[in-house]
């Protein structure tokens, strides 16, 4: 977010240069397993440290409901403060979004800067934004996430003595900024409608090609899966979101060409304004012929990932695409999963095995691949050929006769 738009708060936004020690704190309600929550927050500390901080410890409090003042309940905030105060932390990062009031009354008691999920993901959004779409999607995001902050940011008003005289400037300031975010998010929309134009433009002037898009969960290797299909150098790293911006390769498998598209990943508890900020760049999943959803088989709750994924889909309208889908990293799913001394025969035996029951399940062609070692890359190109094939076929069947 540039200066100029830092309405109503000191000259100072997102993660502090250089690592930061934070602490980060979530709610467990009794409905739901402890392990769930601890599974979020562990989620938390890999957003934490992709956007530059080291996380010190975790808290978790188990309430049915949010607390209206402090999230947490007094209590837990004022042990966690101590915490603080001893341990010498820079940061506290909420799993969940906080109010205007809530920030607040917890930066009174702990003296220290906090922050919430969605402010987190923003700025890690605003420093991995590269092209002006993307850029211009994330500043819309947060225009859209400060607009009802905007009261809380005022508060300093009522610490001053004497409220007569003080009401009407107060009011006057935050109608003044409220009007300013309006503009600005007025004017952002119509930026991103013009150049969701100009990219329509792009797409409809491309040859008469079958779309295949990468989708998934974020850090499953989507990136670099692409690199490897389309010998191009698209930028991935062990982080989340290194990829904001979607990136459309040509790629021809023998003579049958198609376009490649691999796009942002997606979160649990993704907030839904970051989704309809990036609306354009999904587009270009809505467009596709084809999906390839990519999902990470060495991690444990990769089934939570495959639902949150498909939940997005069905959001986005594209739930009834063809899919297929890609398990990356079986060579760390074998590590983790098998005994060094079970025989080879045995590992492949379960791995076909739970090949079949995925296939079954989820009513899609399902492949093990490992991006890393290139395992099974040529049999996923033979896969994607097929399914290619299938698309030109119903879609353009007189270009089939010429691969």
């Amino acid at each position: 977010m540039s200066d100029d738009w830092q309405v109503g708060r000191k000259k100072a936004s997102g993660l502090k240069k250089g690592r930061e020690r934070a602490v980060l704190v979530g709610i467990s309600k009794k409905s739901q397993p402890k392990e769930l929550a601890q599974e979020y927050l562990d989620e938390l500390e890999f957003l934490a440290m992709t956007a530059g901080a080291d996380t010190v410890k975790t808290f978790i409090q188990k309430l049915d409901n949010p607390h209206p003042r402090t999230f947490i309940g007094d209590g837990k905030a004022h042990e966690i403060a101590e915490y603080v105060q001893e341990n010498d932390i820079d940061l506290i990062i909420f799993d969940d979004d906080l109010t205007a009031k809530q920030t607040g009354i917890l930066e009174e008691i702990f003296k220290r800067k906090i922050i919430d999920r969605s402010s987190l993901i923003l700025d890690i959004f605003a420093a991995r934004a590269r092209t002006a779409q993307a850029r211009t999607q994330v500043e819309l995001a947060q225009m859209q996430y400060l607009l009802p902050r905007l009261r809380g940011l005022w508060t300093h008003l009522e610490r001053q003595k004497g409220g007569i005289g003080m009401r009407g400037p107060g009011e006057m300031e935050i109608e003044t900024d409220r009007r300013i975010v309006w503009d600005k998010i007025s004017l952002l929309k119509k930026k991103l409608i013009k150049i969701d134009q100009q990219n329509k433009t792009q797409r409809n002037n491309r040859d008469q090609m079958i779309r295949v898009a990468l989708v998934g969960y974020t850090n499953v290797g989507k990136s670099t899966i692409m690199n490897i299909l389309s010998k191009s150098k698209v930028f991935a790293e062990n982080k989340l979101f290194a990829t904001l911006d979607t990136t459309v390769r040509k790629v021809v498998f023998g003579r049958m060409p198609f376009l490649l598209s691999d796009t942002v990943g997606f979160i649990r508890k993704l907030p839904h304004h970051l989704v309809a900020s990036f609306k354009s760049t999904l587009d270009e999943t809505r467009e596709s012929d084809i999906l390839m959803h990519v999902i990470d088989l060495a991690h444990p709750q990769y089934e939570d990932h495959i639902n949150t994924v498909n939940e997005t889909l069905v959001s986005l309208g594209v739930d009834n695409k063809p899919q297929i889908l890609v398990f990356n990293k079986v060579d760390a799913y074998r590590n983790a999963a098998f005994d060094d001394l079970l025989e080879t025969e045995v590992k492949e035996d379960i791995l076909a095995e739970l090949k079949e029951n995925l296939s079954n399940q989820y009513r899609h062609p399902v492949i093990f691949v490992s991006a890393l070692t290139k395992e099974n890359i040529n049999e996923l190109r033979e896969l994607m050929t097929v399914e290619i094939r299938k698309k030109y076929t119903d879609i353009y069947p007189y270009k089939v006769k010429s691969f």
